[in-house]
């Protein structure tokens, strides 16, 4: 088993849960900035709770995002694929506004910014 198996294994179902929707939150890239959305901070909220019951309030780079419409259901589609999910609900929010300031050191060394 590796370390980072090893490690999820002995969280509780809920944390381990939690670490497989961010891994697979990272596999969701935005269609304008080569990021994932997770690094890229357009996650502002993501509770599980012990019965697998996911929420998520997401936002956009800008309101006028192309895919305004599509990007929340795509979220939506790789979080229910996610072992141990029961339902989901993803919302998207527009406050406070996204700012290059919610994302991660990697994401901003990604893009050339560190």
């Amino acid at each position: 088993m590796s370390m980072s198996n090893l490690a999820t294994a002995k969280m509780r179902p809920r944390e381990a849960l939690r670490e497989a929707l961010i891994e697979a939150l990272r596999s969701v890239m935005d269609p304008e900035i080569p990021v994932n959305i997770y690094d890229l901070g357009l996650i502002y909220r993501l509770d599980v709770d012990d019965s697998g019951r996911v929420e998520v309030d997401m936002t956009l780079t800008a309101p006028a995002c192309p895919v305004a419409g599509t990007l929340p259901h795509e979220v939506g589609r790789v979080i229910d694929a996610v072992p141990g999910v029961t339902d989901a609900t993803v919302r998207l929010v527009w406050n406070p506004p996204w700012s290059q300031e919610r994302m991660t050191e990697e994401a901003q060394f990604q893009l050339g910014l560190l």
